[in-house]
């Protein structure tokens, strides 16, 4: 059983930037994909980004291309969202997840989940 904890959440102004790790229990990164997604409060949870294995392959919902980054580091089984330009409709419970497959951009294909972190930007 794969153990994922974020951390790095809190509250910024719009315009600021923070930076999400997700650490996992075992050696995981180098055999999972790991993705990135966000709850805000009274919606549905949505995709955010993903990246595959290896790393070569990075996948961003339309609302936060260019403004996010998504990356891991195998050795130390840490995945990371860096984001910027922070914006009011950011805020929510963020999640890491991984998934058995090289990547996935769907929800119900992520094996484990980490309990979430929250993110607060205000205006």
């Amino acid at each position: 059983q794969v153990q994922l904890v974020e951390s790095g959440g809190g509250s910024v102004q719009a315009g600021g930037s923070l930076r999400l790790s997700c650490a996992a229990s075992e050696n995981t990164y180098g055999r999972y994909g790991l993705g990135w997604f966000r709850q805000a409060q009274g919606k549905e949870r949505e995709f955010v980004a993903a990246i595959s294995w290896g790393g070569a392959s990075k996948y961003y919902a339309d609302s936060v291309r260019g403004r996010f980054t998504i990356s891991k580091n195998n050795a130390e089984d840490t995945a990371y969202l860096q984001m910027n330009s922070l914006k009011p409709e950011d805020t929510a419970v963020y999640y890491c997840a991984a998934t058995n497959r090289l990547s996935s951009l769907r929800e119900n294909e992520y094996d484990f989940w980490g309990q979430g972190t929250q993110v607060t930007v205000s205006s």
